[in-house]
């Protein structure tokens, strides 16, 4: 990944992060990898962890956020959040948990436009 769109990146995260600590979410866990991938952002509010993608795009160029999301990347993401669970010791079966996702986006000078969560994806 390019230097700029890092930065981009991680300001998208930063600001999805904000926006769900507004929310009431707890943050546990930020780029969590594993051998299958990495989750964004593990979070957990009224006992139900959601592992949540982030997408940001500064302009229409390549579309908006939501359209950047695969089916691909849906299925991936559902095995590595079972992984999460697993790898701490945490009940697959036992515990609610859901996929997540955080669209940014930015206007073409880096002004932010919208931050929008989908909080239930599976």
């Amino acid at each position: 990944m390019s230097g700029r769109r890092a930065k981009l990146g991680r300001r998208g995260e930063a600001l999805a992060v904000r926006e769900l600590a507004c929310r009431g979410y707890e943050i546990e866990s930020r780029n969590w990898h594993c051998r299958i991938g990495e989750v964004d952002i593990v979070a957990l509010r009224n006992a139900i962890w959601t592992f949540f993608e982030v997408r940001t795009r500064r302009g229409r160029e390549f579309g908006t956020p939501e359209q950047s999301l695969t089916s691909t990347k849906m299925r991936r993401m559902v095995d590595v959040a079972q992984a999460y669970l697993v790898a701490h010791d945490i009940n697959v079966h036992g515990v609610d948990w859901r996929i997540g996702f955080v669209a940014v986006e930015m206007d073409e000078t880096g002004h932010l436009l919208r931050v929008d969560v989908y909080e239930n994806l599976s």
